[in-house]
């Protein structure tokens, strides 16, 4: 490194250290960590931090990036829509990127989605998601006024706003919130791998799905939505629910009048490996959040997609209040519609879904490797979604205390290799863009395999 190279780090992170808060992260531990990763470019699945060291980017920019970093196609599509306008609002005019997008996003959608209703986030898609069901339940041709809770699952994750929260079941995010929270229903987590129920081998009441279809049966007259991740809890560590849960679930709801919102944030946009988890299920909900892979991961930009049933039960006279009164400043920002619609020509054209096929089987022909580690209890996961779950005695299932900070400790080792990946606690999530080459999966895998072994060697 140079020395011009050098001084600029340490400008950069002595300003960093000095007015940066870094979301979901220790600031202590942070302020400790020498050198920090600064990351300055990108080129395809790589990612290139200011001393010009080259990282492969294990998670997609936290689940976001999909074609990889400079797709020439969408950097096109911005500088075009650059030339026209950058923003303009949403509330009393439309522009033709979010027109096209909208018309697009309820082409590919779960059948029955033909309303689209932009932000910026998938925490605000939930909120709107949330605030569409309340409001429809009060003025739906036969008005329900008392179905106003919600169902969701333990250890759920729907984003860090204050609807979304209340929806949350992860005590370490959630609980500090409590006071400000509303109360919603709950049902167990299908998590096989310590049973909320105590199974040893499954079915069991929870991921067979008798638990959570008896709680809608019963709470029904209440009840204004059932709201679930699709396949897979990304946050609580990559859980996968089991065959026929998600169908059990939305043949529940349609019996008992009861809306489904199902947040694909996460899994939409082929990281199961369909377009969309429901599609796994042949489910189509009343409401659908979007975000994350959106734009390919250049710009922020959020969908919540509705039925027309949901949509005409906001119909009616100005003077009538029926009006959805929800909005944001940049809804339907022109720059992030472009760069969504030049993301799904991308699909299109490439026929993506198709030709990830072979990168997912070769990715879990790989993972099979990391399930004879003694530190690894599990290894799971759809499509591109991948949880590897350490552990400080396999045997006994014996867990790493948080203090030890493992899934940590395997990240940083990994980064010294060239593999930037994030934990959620000891579940070390693998999740690449879809450019990534056979090769560098192997490359992938082969690192934590090492930084695993690293990590966990004292133990």
């Amino acid at each position: 490194m140079s020395t011009d190279e050098a001084q600029r780090l340490r400008r950069l992170t002595h300003a960093d250290r000095k007015h940066l808060w870094h979301p979901f992260t220790p600031m202590d531990e942070w302020e400790r960590e020498d050198p920090p990763l600064v990351v300055e470019r990108g080129e395809g699945a790589y990612l290139i931090d200011v001393e010009g060291n080259r990282y492969l980017d294990g998670v997609s920019s936290l689940w976001v990036n999909i074609h990889g970093h400079r797709k020439e196609e969408i950097d096109e599509a911005v500088r075009a829509q650059l030339g026209r306008i950058a923003h303009t609002t949403q509330l009393g005019m439309a522009n033709p990127a979010a027109i096209e997008l909208a018309e697009k996003l309820t082409r590919i959608a779960p059948a029955g989605l033909t309303r689209v209703f932009y932000s910026d986030s998938g925490a605000t898609a939930v909120e709107i998601a949330l605030k569409m069901a309340f409001q429809y339940q009060k003025q739906r041709k036969d008005p329900k006024p008392e179905k106003d809770r919600f169902l969701t699952l333990n250890l759920a994750y729907h984003g860090d706003t204050v609807g979304a929260v209340s929806l949350g079941g992860i005590d370490l995010f959630h609980h500090i919130f409590g006071p400000l929270l509303f109360q919603t229903m709950r049902a167990e987590t299908p998590y096989c791998f310590w049973c909320p129920r105590g199974a040893a081998h499954p079915p069991c009441s929870v991921c067979s799905g008798d638990e959570i279809t008896h709680h809608i049966a019963e709470n029904a007259p209440h009840l204004a939505a059932v709201v679930v991740e699709p396949m897979v809890q990304g946050a609580a560590g990559m859980i996968v629910q089991p065959s026929g849960f998600l169908r059990k679930v939305r043949e529940a709801c349609a019996e008992h009048d009861v809306l489904l919102i199902a947040d694909e944030v996460a899994t939409g946009f082929g990281r199961t490996g369909p377009m969309f988890a429901c599609e796994h299920e042949g489910v189509a909900p009343d409401i659908l959040c979007l975000a994350k892979g959106i734009t390919g991961g250049y710009l922020p930009l959020a969908a919540t997609l509705a039925t027309e049933e949901i949509f005409d039960a906001f119909r009616g006279p100005p003077e009538t209040g029926r009006a959805f009164f929800h909005g944001h400043s940049y809804t339907g920002n022109p720059l992030a519609c472009a760069a969504a619609l030049a993301n799904l020509e991308i699909f299109e054209r490439e026929d993506t879904i198709q030709n990830n096929q072979a990168k997912i089987t070769h990715l879990w022909s790989e993972l099979e490797r990391l399930k004879a580690s003694p530190r690894v209890g599990e290894v799971r996961g759809l499509g591109w979604m991948v949880g590897v779950e350490l552990l400080k005695e396999k045997a006994t299932k014996e867990p790493y205390t948080p203090a030890e900070r493992k899934g940590r400790a395997v990240t940083l080792a990994a980064r010294r290799r060239g593999l930037a990946v994030r934990p959620l606690g000891d579940v070390v999530v693998l999740m690449p863009p879809y450019c990534v080459t056979n090769e560098e999966i192997s490359r992938m895998v082969e690192v934590l395999e090492e930084s695993i072994r690293e990590a966990c060697a004292a133990d």
